[in-house]
């Protein structure tokens, strides 16, 4: 499994309300603010890379970029996989978290860092309402 929790098992009526969930979750009011927040995270880098896998470790995947330029989150103090307290602390859905995860980790798993990193602001950007 991986550390979005996604696997390929899923399928059918559960599977379909999860995606309207993480749908939900993108368009919402506070989904829309973090994808904001995360492009402006991601455009700050002095280096334009993303880890995947991990949240941080000297580097950071999406989710650490942004909790890098909050002072109230300590991503050492969260693992990865801690869906509900990431959602928490961002203040967005779980489903979101999950998302943003499997969109870093593995939509690009031979994705150089510099390719995870365009490849995450382009999905921010298509995934944000006109």
């Amino acid at each position: 499994m991986s550390r979005s929790g996604y696997s390929d098992d899923g399928g059918g009526y559960e599977f379909a309300m999860w995606r309207g969930q993480v749908v939900s979750a993108i368009r919402g009011k506070r989904g829309q603010a973090f994808l904001r927040e995360m492009i402006d995270a991601l455009d700050a880098m002095p280096q334009k890379r993303l880890i995947k896998n991990e949240f941080w470790n000297g580097e950071a995947c999406a989710l650490g970029v942004v909790a890098q330029r909050r002072v109230n989150i300590d991503p050492i103090s969260v693992g990865p996989d801690e869906y509900d307290r990431l959602a928490e602390l961002f203040g967005v859905a779980h489903q979101l978290i999950r998302e943003i995860e499997f969109e870093n980790d593995e939509k690009l798993w031979r994705a150089t860092p510099e390719q995870r990193w365009q490849h995450m602001r382009d999905w921010a950007v298509r995934n944000l309402k006109p």
